[in-house]
């Protein structure tokens, strides 16, 4: 049997779970409201009562992105020369011929990626606050229509992008999200220098 590495703590796994179910659903129920889905809207009940739920899951969105921050943050905003090399290569995605450079514990296109999310979570957060909780003020609810809707298709691009790069494109990347677990032998070839950071190499 192949020796695993943890990649992932537990609680970063159970977080992550939460943070994309949250954002499926409300990206479900948020096109359902901007296209007036009347099919969805029944399968909570309602359009009224999907408001309710959509608006609760924005609040457990928000925390479990909140919380995310210690998980990911730093890493995030660090950069090196092999990251920018990455960025010349596409990663190796566009081509199998070109020589990637080795990674840390995430590479470029996964820190651009969770500081995008940081990013629009939050003005899609503070938007959707606002169309909540200032109905009566029509300045704020057209400012806050614009901005939960470009955020919104910012997070339809996005998001499955995301997906398909953690499961199709990159076999066994699904396992991480689920036990934060994954072989040591892919961690050595995949992110060589985390690898040699903590004394695995």
């Amino acid at each position: 049997m192949a020796e695993m590495i943890r990649k992932s703590s537990v609680d970063e796994v159970v977080n992550h779970l939460i943070l994309a179910g949250t954002c499926i659903l409300l990206m479900i129920t948020g096109y359902a409201f901007l296209f007036h889905v009347e099919i969805i809207g029944a399968l909570f009940g309602g359009f009224n009562t999907m408001k309710t739920v959509h608006n609760w899951l924005g609040v457990a969105f928000i925390l479990s992105l909140l919380y995310s921050l210690h998980h990911y943050l730093i890493d995030a905003l660090e950069y090196d020369a092999d990251d920018l090399q990455w960025f010349k290569v596409a990663g190796g995605y566009l081509s199998h011929k070109v020589k990637v450079p080795p990674m840390g514990k995430y590479n470029p296109g996964q820190k651009l990626y969770y500081l995008a999310v940081v990013v629009f979570g939050m003005t899609i957060t503070i938007s959707g606050f606002g169309l909540w909780f200032f109905q009566s003020n029509a300045t704020v609810m057209l400012y806050s229509h614009l901005i939960h809707n470009i955020s919104f298709c910012v997070f339809v691009i996005a998001v499955p992008v995301h997906i398909y790069l953690g499961t199709l494109a990159n076999p066994g990347t699904f396992q991480i999200m689920v036990n934060g677990m994954m072989p040591l032998k892919d961690a050595q070839k995949k992110h060589p220098k985390w690898i040699k950071a903590i004394g695995k190499m």
